[in-house]
C-alpha cells in the first residue's frame, strides 16, 4: 500500500490547544467522564509513562491562569472536557471550573502514579464517582483513545484518536510503519504532488502558528524570548538577519504556547512545538530569499514530512528533544528546498542539523522550551546555509550515515537505546525538586 501527501498532512499535522501531554491527560479524564451518569467526582486516579509525567510537571495548562500539573489537567477535563473536541480538549476551560479543580487537589481526590519502566505513550484514568467506576486508556498517540469503560463494560467499539481515524481505511500508525521503509527521495516525490488544497492547509497551518507568535510579541509571554530578542534589534544590540528573524517568529510563538495561551498550535508528528518549529522559520525568511509563497508553503509541506519521518526513528515521545532535532531537521531541510537547493544539499543540511543539536535532551516542557527553538531555529537555517555553500560535515564523524537514512538509524538508536539512562536520571531530577531537599 502506498500513501500521499495528503494522507500524511491530514493525519499527522493536527490542531492543539496547549501542550499535548497535560492535554492528552485532560482528554483522557474527559473520555472517561463522559460516560458517567452525572459529572460529579468523588475520585481520579491517573497512571502515565515517564514521558507523559516529565511533559507535564512545568508547562502551564492553557486558560488555567499560570495553574500547571497533570493533576489539574486531568481535573479540568473530567469537569469540562469534550472528548470530540480531541486535542482541543480545554477549550471551554471557566473560571468557576478552575476553582472547582483547584478544590479537588486540594482535598487529594486527584493522584497521578508514575510507571517508571513504561514504554511508549500510555494513559489511564479510572474516575470513581457515586456507585461507578469509569476508566479511559489512551495509548501511542496523544488522542488515541483505545478503551473506554463503565463498571467494566466497553462504551466504545473502536478507538477515536488519530491512530484509527480513517480516510480510506488509512491509520497514522500505518502510514507511519510505511513512512519509516521509504527512502528520503521519497519525499521529495511526495512533495512534487502539492497541489491548491495542500497550499490551503499548509496556509491555515501557517495562519494559526502565527497568531501564536504575535500573541508573544505582543505580551511577552513565558520568558519573553521572542519579544527580547526583538527589543534588542531595536536596540541596536542585534541585527536583523535571515537566522535573527527565524529565531524571533519561533520562539515567541513558544513563549506563547507554553505560558497557557488559549490559542492553538498547528501540530507536527504529535507536539505543538514541532509544529512551530516546522512551520515558523520557514515563513521568518520568505522576505529574504527569492521564492513565491506556494514554494515556501511547498517548502513547510517538506519540512513537515522530515519532522514526521524522523519521528518514526526516534520515537513520538523520547530522551531528544524533538523540536530541536525532528523539527529542526525538517525547518533545515524546508529552507533548502525554498532557496531553490538540490536533494543532496537538502540532505547535508539535515546532516548539519544532527551534528549541531543531536544530543539535545528533553527535560520537560516549559517556559524554556522557547530557548530551545530559538537556538533550533538559528541552527536550521545556519545549517542549510552552510549547506548550500558546500559546507557538509563529514559522514564518518559522529553519529551521521553514509546516507541519510543510515544517520536516522543512528539518531534513532541513540534516542530509544543510548539515552534510556539519561532520560531517567532527568526525570530523577525533576522529581527531586518537587520535595524538601
Amino acid at each position: 500500500m502506498s500513501y500521499s501527501l495528503k494522507d500524511i498532512l491530514y493525519l499527522e499535522v493536527t490542531l492543539a490547544l496547549g501542550c499535548t501531554e497535560p492535554v492528552a491527560v485532560a482528554l483522557g479524564a474527559a473520555a472517561a467522564a463522559s460516560v458517567l451518569p452525572q459529572r460529579e467526582i468523588d475520585s481520579i486516579n491517573i497512571w502515565v509513562d515517564p514521558n507523559i509525567y516529565k511533559n507535564g510537571l512545568g508547562v502551564v495548562i492553557p486558560g488555567s491562569l499560570d495553574l500547571k500539573g497533570l493533576d489539574l489537567a486531568s481535573a479540568l477535563g473530567a469537569l469540562t472536557g469534550e472528548p470530540k473536541a480531541k486535542m482541543q480538549v480545554l477549550e471551554n476551560v471557566s473560571s468557576r471550573s478552575i476553582e472547582l479543580a483547584k478544590d479537588m487537589v486540594k482535598q487529594g481526590k486527584i493522584n497521578v502514579h508514575l510507571l517508571k519502566e513504561h514504554q511508549g505513550l500510555y494513559i489511564k484514568t479510572q474516575i470513581e464517582s457515586r456507585d461507578n467506576t469509569a476508566v479511559s486508556l489512551i495509548q501511542d498517540l496523544h488522542d488515541n483513545i483505545v478503551a473506554v469503560h463503565l463498571n467494566g463494560r466497553n462504551m466504545i467499539e473502536q478507538p477515536t484518536g488519530n491512530a484509527a481515524k480513517q480516510l480510506g481505511g488509512k491509520t497514522t500508525s500505518q502510514i507511519e510503519e510505511w513512512l519509516y521503509k521509504q527512502p528520503f527521495s521519497k519525499l521529495m516525490e511526495l512533495i512534487n504532488d502539492f497541489d491548491d488544497q495542500d497550499a490551503e492547509f499548509i496556509r491555515k497551518g501557517v495562519k494559526t502558528n502565527c497568531r501564536l507568535a504575535e500573541y508573544g510579541l505582543e505580551h511577552g509571554s513565558g520568558l519573553g524570548v521572542g519579544q527580547t530578542l526583538e527589543k534588542m534589534v531595536k536596540q541596536g544590540k542585534l541585527t536583523r538577519d535571515m537566522v535573527l528573524s527565524a529565531k524571533i517568529l519561533t520562539s515567541a510563538a513558544a513563549d506563547a504556547r507554553m505560558s497557557g495561551a488559549t490559542l492553538p498550535a498547528m501540530s507536527s508528528a504529535g507536539s505543538g512545538n514541532n509544529g512551530l518549529m516546522a512551520i515558523l522559520p520557514l515563513w521568518a525568511i520568505r522576505d529574504f530569499i527569492p521564492c513565491n509563497d506556494k514554494k515556501i508553503l511547498q517548502a513547510i509541506a517538506l519540512s513537515h514530512l522530515i519532522t514526521i519521518k524522523i519521528k518514526t526513528y526516534t520515537g513520538r515521545l523520547s530522551s531528544l528533544c524533538s523540536c530541536s532535532v525532528a523539527a529542526g531537521a525538517g525547518a533545515a531541510g524546508g529552507t533548502v528546498y525554498a532557496s531553490g537547493g538540490t536533494q543532496q544539499e537538502i540532505a547535508g543540511a539535515i546532516s548539519n542539523l544532527i551534528a549541531d543539536l543531536g544530543g539535545v535532551f528533553c527535560d520537560g516542557a516549559k517556559s524554556g522550551c522557547a530557548l530551545k527553538l530559538s537556538t533550533a531555529a538559528g541552527s536550521a537555517i545556519q545549517s542549510a546555509l552552510f549547506a548550500m555553500q558546500g559546507v557538509i560535515v563529514p559522514s564518518q564523524e559522529g553519529i551521521l550515515g553514509q546516507t541519510i537514512e543510515q544517520g536516522l538509524a543512528y539518531l534513532g538508536r541513540l534516542s530509544q537505546q543510548g539515552m534510556k539512562e539519561t532520560d531517567k536520571t532527568i526525570l530523577d531530577i525533576m522529581l527531586s525538586k518537587k520535595s524538601p531537599v
